[in-house]
């Protein structure tokens, strides 16, 4: 097995009364739906700072939820307000790519590690700070997404943000071995799609070895998760992996057939894969961390935390 990679530094859990900012990154954020997520951290006992170009939108380009300037700097000013506990992303879509030559990555790594959580579309924004900050992030439901009207998930988050010590075993009813076997490795990786549109970046790289590599999509159709799938391994993102735990695929095709296009490209990796663990896009996500080191049982279902996500 390869030996695990160095862990990155891990954040202050969130205390009531802390700070926590709302950033949109990527696409438009419906208006409803962020207010709903808003009353939801603040019932939590957050004050909550909504960034000021959350609920604007690009002059030309529909899909995104403001220039890319000004997503840029919302994403920047929080990160760096030493006030600022956490920053939470509102909604996924498409967007956040166009943001990662717009940061300035020293002043951003200057600041004090904070919590930063998101999904889908954020993968490319996890990836970077991984690189950039060295800091522990949190693959999570949006407050202004579909999955955080479910009270499964908006507990599951809750606890890893609070109480990051109860919610070290993850798994799901039907989550189990695609390959069989255990390992233990540092999680990375996130949404498939977001991973293959990063390669052949000047800052791409595989993940380190010995990782644990986190792999979910929606709405790819089974050949298009074969090439994902194929250009990842051509690209050396498996070549030194301990195992890898799948998600959901909500909207890929029947179960059947993305099982047998997932079983094809990474059942002769040589390492354990996890079927359906329960994250991504579905109904009541977990929330899971990377950056960490895991304990990875493909047999049992099961992702281990080995120690708190937050400190």
């Amino acid at each position: 097995m390869p030996a695990s990679p160095v862990e990155r530094l891990r954040p202050r859990r969130l205390r009531r009364g802390d700070r926590v900012a709302v950033v949109a990154p990527a696409g438009p954020v419906p208006r409803d739906q962020l207010a709903q997520g808003v009353a939801v951290l603040r019932s939590w006992g957050l004050q909550v700072d909504v960034a000021p170009h959350v609920l604007d939108g690009h002059p030309d380009l529909p899909y995104l939820a403001a220039p890319d300037l000004d997503r840029a700097r919302d994403l920047q000013h929080a990160w760096c307000d030493p006030d600022v506990h956490a920053v939470l992303c509102a909604r996924g879509g498409y967007g956040c790519l166009r943001l990662l030559d717009l940061l300035d990555w020293p002043a951003m790594a200057a600041a004090r590690p904070k919590i930063f959580a998101g999904s889908s579309d954020v993968t490319a924004l996890h990836e970077a700070m991984g690189r950039h900050l060295g800091v522990v992030t949190l693959f999570s439901p949006m407050i202004a997404g579909p999955s955080f009207a479910d009270p499964h998930a908006r507990e599951h988050l809750r606890r890893t943000l609070f109480e990051p010590e109860s919610v070290r075993v993850l798994t799901r009813p039907g989550a189990g071995p695609l390959v069989a076997g255990r390992a233990r490795g540092v999680t990375t990786g996130g949404n498939a799609s977001l991973l293959v549109a990063g390669l052949g970046a000047w800052d791409a790289a595989a993940p380190p070895p010995g990782a644990v590599v986190l792999l979910e999509d929606v709405a790819e159709a089974p050949y298009r998760l074969d090439r994902m799938l194929t250009q990842l391994r051509r690209a050396g993102w498996f070549a030194d992996a301990a195992g890898i735990a799948l998600g959901s695929w909500t909207g890929c095709g029947e179960s059947e057939a993305v099982r047998a296009v997932l079983a094809d490209r990474l059942g002769d990796l040589g390492v354990p894969v996890i079927w359906e663990l329960g994250f991504g896009h579905r109904d009541a996500p977990l929330t899971v961390p990377l950056g960490v080191l895991t304990e990875l049982d493909a047999d049992a279902g099961t992702l281990t935390v080995l120690d708190p996500a937050l400190c």
